[in-house]
């Protein structure tokens, strides 16, 4: 039976810690350990972990250089066989979910994924779900989240750690290195794994244009034959081109704007289809 290590990492987040570890502590399997790797905190958060010490296999608090330096420090002190990411305010959705997975994680695969509840501000919650097939272009415009991940851990051996020098999308990379690059095998767990707090610096809107700018040099670096193929798919994917889609289901508006758009090419250099 494969052994799980739970990393979890914090900074000044007392109240989602002690949800998290309390997610964790409870989970009816026992076969995992866990780690917690806190920025140097000043919110109490130290006192929260000290108080669980005894249900915590390793800790440290001391001052990091971002999320991706923090959940580095946790991949090189775990000694699993499979590494999950949960966070400080993520949980898993129930106490059995690792029961519930750990025959499914054999050593046929090295990446299995399953589904999970984004949890807004509001506590309001969406459940995400995956396809049982990760293609390049869902890597294109998605990823599966680390939250309901269960990376093998020595593929950061064999490959890299997370890229520090990127503060949004250093698991992307990883991902879609791991599984378009290498061709690790993986499998989809169909099971929701977790409720993933989704007020982070990537789910929000300001920071679009960054995660942009680094998923396209991640391109650039490993697949640069597909660095102009990446721009246009993220051009087809932005809301103006996907409100277009929308008007086009109702033909009295996608006259109107298919008029208005040929009033507009009069006045503009000839179109040329890209063949």
């Amino acid at each position: 039976m494969a052994k799980i290590s739970i990393i979890t990492i914090n900074f000044n987040d007392k109240l989602g810690l002690d949800k998290t570890i309390s997610s964790v502590v409870n989970q009816t399997f026992t076969n995992f350990e866990f780690l917690v790797i806190d920025g140097g905190s000043t919110d109490g958060s130290t006192a929260v972990i000290e108080q669980n010490s005894s249900q915590i296999n390793y800790w440290i608090s001391e001052n990091d250089s971002g999320v991706y330096n923090a959940q580095n420090k946790g991949i090189k002190a775990a000694t699993g066989d499979f590494v999950i990411f949960m966070n400080s305010g993520d949980t898993f959705v129930d106490n059995q979910v690792l029961s519930n997975v750990s025959d499914d994680l054999t050593n046929e695969f090295d990446i299995y994924y399953g589904d999970n509840f984004k949890v807004k501000a509001d506590g309001s919650k969406r459940l995400k779900t995956y396809s049982e097939k990760l293609s390049f272009s869902f890597f294109y415009g998605s990823c599966i989240n680390h939250q309901s991940t269960f990376i093998r851990r020595n593929l950061f051996e064999r490959f890299f750690y997370y890229s520090e020098d990127l503060k949004i999308v250093s698991d992307w990379e990883f991902f879609i290195y791991a599984i378009c690059k290498e061709n690790v095998p993986y499998k989809y767990l169909a099971k929701t794994i977790a409720n993933y707090d989704f007020t982070g610096i990537s789910s929000l809107d300001k920071y679009k244009s960054k995660v942009n700018e680094e998923r396209l040099s991640v391109i650039q670096k490993y697949f640069p034959a597909f660095v102009n193929d990446y721009v246009q798919v993220s051009q087809l994917n932005s809301k103006r081109v996907q409100q277009v889609l929308h008007i086009q289901k109702y033909p009295i508006a996608w006259k109107f704007l298919k008029s208005f758009i040929s009033i507009v090419l009069v006045f503009i250099p000839k179109f040329k289809l890209n063949k």
